[in-house]
């Protein structure tokens, strides 16, 4: 009778094959599917206009025209921090910063509706926005609210509006 039971289980064993592999577009596929089950808004469809913080740094994106514009502080203290302004745009599914009046500082951010996230490594013109130890690179920011007078009301670490009025 063991045997019997033995032989049932491992031959159950054997029906279930080997798992799948995962597919590449596994996070896709699932990321879609929530969008399109109204689970998870689709970042296309979100105004990138709006306040955004993690901690004491601030980011704010105000309408200026038909385009963008952008300020960011991240303050450190004792010296240590980064203000930056300028314009931003969509580009697929990132985000174009260019910072400084020339826009030299120019680079691709990650946005998902809620969050945005600066890439790890930067130009080197992104350097001159910064003090001390501070750098823009990796910062990220979760958004606070989407208007634009909310926005216009941030303010860096001295009181100057933040993305100006």
């Amino acid at each position: 009778m063991k045997r019997a039971g033995l032989a049932l289980l491992l031959g159950l064993a054997a029906c279930g094959g080997p798992a799948p592999a995962p597919s590449s577009g596994t996070a896709v596929d699932l990321e879609n599917a929530a969008i399109q089950r109204g689970l998870v808004r689709d970042p296309k469809d979100v105004s990138i206009a709006g306040a955004y913080a993690r901690g004491p740094d601030r980011l704010c994106i105000v309408p200026a025209g038909t385009a963008h514009r952008i300020g960011i502080v991240i303050d450190y203290g004792e010296g240590n921090g980064c203000r930056a302004t300028g314009s931003i745009r969509r580009d697929g599914e990132g985000l174009v910063l260019a910072l400084g009046p020339d826009g030299g500082c120019r680079f691709t951010a990650r946005f998902d509706g809620d969050h945005l996230a600066l890439p790890g490594a930067l130009p080197k013109a992104c350097a001159q926005w910064c003090t001390g130890r501070a750098a823009l690179a990796g910062a990220q920011f979760a958004r606070l609210g989407e208007s634009a007078p909310e926005a216009q009301a941030m303010r860096d670490t001295e009181g100057h509006a933040l993305c100006g009025e």
